[in-house]
Parts: C-alpha cells; sequence; structure tokens
C-alpha cells in the first residue's frame, strides 16, 4: 500500500547502523519494483505461518521434532484426540482471532478470507485483472486435491468447467499469485542421490497454507470430512505438513516429499541446512502404521547413504494412538504430542 516506506527505511537503517528496528509486515510477497533497493544486507526475511497445534494447545509437545533429529524421542500415553477432534481442529485451522471462537464462526472466516482473495486481493498482484468465478473453481480443485500432485491439466480442467479447459498460461499465472498472496504453498519433492536406478519424480504437492482453507474452498465443514475418510486423510496430512514446516523453520528446515517410478513414496521428508534429515510417513489410522514403517524402511534402503547421508530419523505420525519407538527403528508419534 505505500512501498516508498521500503527505501525509507532501508535509509534509516543506513543511518542509524542499529539492528532490530523496524518490522514490515504484509500479506504478500512485494511487487518486484527497479525502484525499490533489494535490501541486501539490511533486512532478513521471516514466513509467519499459521499456528501449529502445539501452539493452539491441542498437543502438548511431548515428543519433539528437535529429539526427533537426535534419534531419540520418549515414549507417551494416547494424547485422547478423537478422530472427531481432529475433523475439528482442521476445521479451525490454526488462525489466531478463531481459537477462541465456535467453530461455525471460524468456518465462515476462512470461508470469507478466501471469497476476498477470490474477488478482491487476486486482482492486485501484479495489477492484473482475474477472473474470480475461474479463480473459485480452481480453489475448488485445489481442495479436493489436497496433499496430492494434482497436474496442471487436472487443474486446468477442473477450473474450465463445462466450456473446456482453461488455458496452462492463466491456471500458471493464478497459482503463482495465490502463492504470493500466500493461500498456498506447494510441497516440492526432494532429490537425493539413489543405490538404484530409479527415476524421481519432480511434481510439487499441492496445498494450502492451512488445511481448514482446503475445506473453506469446497464449502465443506468438519462433518463432511467424518464422510469421506479418504479426503480426511489428504487433509489431515496437510494438517501434519503445515505443523512440520512451523516446528521445522527454527531448525532451518525445509519439508519436501519424495517419490520414484518404483512406486515407492513418503509423505514428507524434513531436511535441515546442515544437510541432516529424517523421512516421516503420515497416516490417519492406527492400522496402517504397519504398512507404513515397512514402506519407510524400504525407501531408505534405496538412498545412497554415502552421498546423501543416512536418514537421522524415520517415524511413522498418525492421528492416534500411542507414541513409542517399534523394534525395527520407526518413531510412531500421535500428532497431539508433536511439538518443537
Amino acid at each position: 500500500m505505500a512501498p516508498e516506506l521500503w527505501n525509507q527505511v532501508r535509509r534509516a537503517v543506513d543511518a542509524a547502523d542499529q539492528p532490530g528496528q523496524f518490522l514490515l509486515t504484509g500479506s504478500a510477497v512485494p511487487a518486484d519494483d527497479a525502484s525499490r533497493h533489494t535490501g541486501a544486507g539490511r533486512f532478513s526475511f521471516l514466513r509467519m505461518r499459521p499456528m501449529s497445534l502445539f501452539e493452539t494447545g491441542a498437543s502438548s509437545g511431548a515428543v519433539s521434532l528437535h529429539q526427533l533429529f537426535a534419534g531419540q524421542a520418549p515414549a507417551v500415553a494416547d494424547p485422547g484426540l478423537s478422530v472427531r477432534d481432529l475433523s475439528a481442529l482442521i476445521a479451525r485451522g490454526g488462525w489466531p482471532a478463531q481459537q477462541d471462537r465456535s467453530l461455525k464462526a471460524a468456518s465462515r472466516a476462512a470461508r470469507d478470507y478466501l471469497e476476498q482473495v477470490r474477488q478482491v486481493d487476486l486482482s492486485r498482484v501484479g495489477d492484473r485483472s482475474r477472473d474470480p468465478v475461474r479463480v473459485g473453481t480452481l480453489l475448488r480443485s485445489l481442495g479436493r486435491h489436497c496433499a496430492t500432485e494434482a497436474k496442471l491439466s487436472t487443474l486446468a480442467a477442473d477450473a474450465g468447467g463445462a466450456d473446456g479447459p482453461l488455458d496452462a498460461r492463466t491456471v500458471t499465472d493464478y497459482l503463482q499469485a495465490l502463492e504470493r498472496l500466500m493461500v498456498i504453498e506447494d510441497q516440492p519433492a526432494w532429490a537425493p542421490h539413489l543405490r538404484s536406478r530409479a527415476r524421481l519424480r519432480k511434481a510439487p504437492k499441492r496445498h494450502f497454507v492451512d488445511p481448514s482453507l482446503a475445506l473453506a474452498a469446497t464449502g465443506a465443514s468438519a462433518e463432511r470430512l467424518l464422510e469421506d475418510f479418504e479426503w480426511f486423510g489428504q487433509v489431515f496430512e496437510s494438517l501434519v505438513i503445515r505443523d512440520l514446516r512451523v516446528l521445522s523453520q527454527p531448525l532451518g528446515g525445509e519439508v519436501l516429499h519424495y517419490r520414484d517410478d518404483y512406486g515407492i513414496e513418503v509423505d514428507a521428508i524434513v531436511q535441515l541446512h546442515d544437510g541432516r534429515w529424517g523421512a516421516v510417513e503420515i497416516k490417519l489410522g492406527e492400522g496402517q502404521v504397519d504398512a507404513a514403517a515397512t514402506n519407510l524402511k524400504r525407501f531408505a534402503e534405496q538412498i545412497d547413504s554415502e552421498r546423501s547421508g543416512s536418514p537421522a530419523f524415520l517415524a511413522v505420525i498418525c492421528g492416534k494412538g500411542y507414541g513409542y519407538r517399534r523394534s525395527d527403528g520407526v518413531f510412531v508419534v500421535p500428532v497431539g504430542v508433536l511439538g518443537p
């Protein structure tokens, strides 16, 4: 709204030579401007995400991500989150202002936010006019394909509807604008060195910055999740990815995913700047833990540990149950105990 402040702050920083004088906040990445100084050497960037379950008080934090990277985690009791509790936590989201409001009001706020983005905010990014109706259908498609590697062609077909698919360049422009507004945040693919000749898939996974927006985009409620457990599993995965991003950020980490053409895939790879990494499978139900752990062990055998390093940990994050270390070394961590 006032881009001239950027250069004024830069000059003030140079004049005072003191760190930490200003906080510049915004709900979008600043537009490119050749007249604006890059800020190199003056500004440090920090991405603010919605709150994790630990920050909202829904997780005890008894098992920390830091502990997992140290190869250890305590055995913990079931935190007591039911499937219905998880659906409500997803619908409420990690928005600070919505934590003390009713679930109905919080869900309405998420829908109102996307409506504002669709009708107003998106056309302010890059000063381009964008069709709110097409943006709305694209958001719905992103909600349905949450936590999947949905192709651009799939999103284009969904957004175009009966009139035929949208032009791929239009969809790309919409996605870039939504990312710039910090509405969506894709999960890139990891590219380690492999022992086998498997080819790595490079497509990102689609995520909103908060899983509540997936529900808002499709007009769904917490009750709807309980009626569609396949989609519930996808949105639960997005919830865990959000928390892993929040919890790994202070450690200098990023959250990626893995998939190869041998059919091996891993929901999340948390990689730190110092090269350490851990692999995570995300499963809503306790009954899927054994298969997930087997998949993690098979995946670890694919990685050339001499070149990419050995995993600091392998873990299955699930919706409920006890937290413990299995005999095969894989950690089982209910999401209700995950913390920093």
